[in-house]
């Protein structure tokens, strides 16, 4: 009698105890809890110490912490028709514990699923360039396009980084091409525009040097001084025509021209063309 009485009332407590565990709950900080009785939502409890009703409530917990959200890659044809595969990641937290337990079945898949579908909307409107140099522009973009599909299922999306953008192998090689011709393009230019503003300076140079002869010499006498300095060099010294010209004029007479004109044209000389004169006779 007393080894049954024993066995009832262990019995009795195992199942005070159980059901004491079943009715107490302890929930974080970070936590809270939506409390449903017999189905229905009642109250949004936490944090701390929360008691239910056995059998009878159930508690959902739902935590407020930021959380990463790995999209995983996606492939994606961009609007120059270029395939990519990119990788994201979001960050979001949930804001009302009643609607993200009421609206949706499973908030953290639902915004899976609108993270990788936006992705795949928002970069395949984008070419390729904007894609590796726009990012920010894009990250907003769909920051804003999740956080406002997830709204109304309590949820917050604070931020979505694009990870990752590998491109095809063939498009590599395309790309180091156009970039090497835009790095020679802007070489010329610069080239061109340092040349141009060195005429311009020679030109100011010109026009302040040209009324004094004696600075010509002395520029002149500069520039040789300049060039004796290397003696492994070659010296080629340029001769102003105007010295030289005096010289021509003394060595080519002025009607040079005209008789060489004649003789081009087949005409005889002057002296070959009129006869000698003849003596008359005397009987005459």
């Amino acid at each position: 009698m007393l080894t049954a009485l024993l066995i009832v009332l262990a019995v009795l407590g195992a199942t005070a105890a159980a059901l004491a565990g079943a009715s107490v709950r302890v929930l974080r900080e970070y936590e809270r809890g939506v409390v449903f009785r017999l189905g229905r939502v009642i109250d949004e409890k936490g944090p701390g110490l929360v008691l239910l009703i056995p059998a009878v409530d159930r508690l959902v917990r739902v935590s407020l912490r930021t959380v990463t959200l790995r999209i995983p890659p996606q492939e994606v044809i961009t609007r120059d028709n270029v395939p990519v595969r990119v990788a994201a990641v979001a960050y979001f937290r949930v804001i009302d514990p009643r609607r993200a337990v009421l609206d949706v079945e499973d908030f953290m898949a639902a915004t899976l699923q609108i993270a990788q579908t936006t992705l795949r909307s928002v970069l395949g409107k984008a070419e390729l360039d904007a894609l590796l140099a726009e990012r920010e522009r894009l990250n907003d973009s769909l920051q804003q396009i999740i956080d406002e599909q997830t709204e109304p299922w309590g949820i917050k999306v604070t931020i979505v980084e694009i990870k990752d953008v590998e491109i095809p192998e063939r498009m590599q090689h395309a790309l180091a091409r156009q970039a090497e011709a835009e790095r020679n393009r802007r070489a010329k230019v610069i080239n061109a525009e340092g040349e141009y503003q060195a005429s311009a300076r020679l030109a100011e140079a010109a026009d302040v040097i040209s009324p004094n002869p004696v600075t010509i010499q002395l520029r002149y006498l500069q520039a040789l001084s300049d060039i004796s300095s290397n003696q492994a060099s070659t010296i080629v010294f340029p001769v102003p025509i105007d010295l030289v010209r005096p010289l021509m004029e003394k060595t080519s007479p002025k009607d040079s021209g005209e008789g060489d004109r004649r003789a081009a044209l087949g005409a005889p000389d002057d002296e070959a063309a009129t006869p000698a004169s003849l003596p008359r006779a005397s009987g005459e």
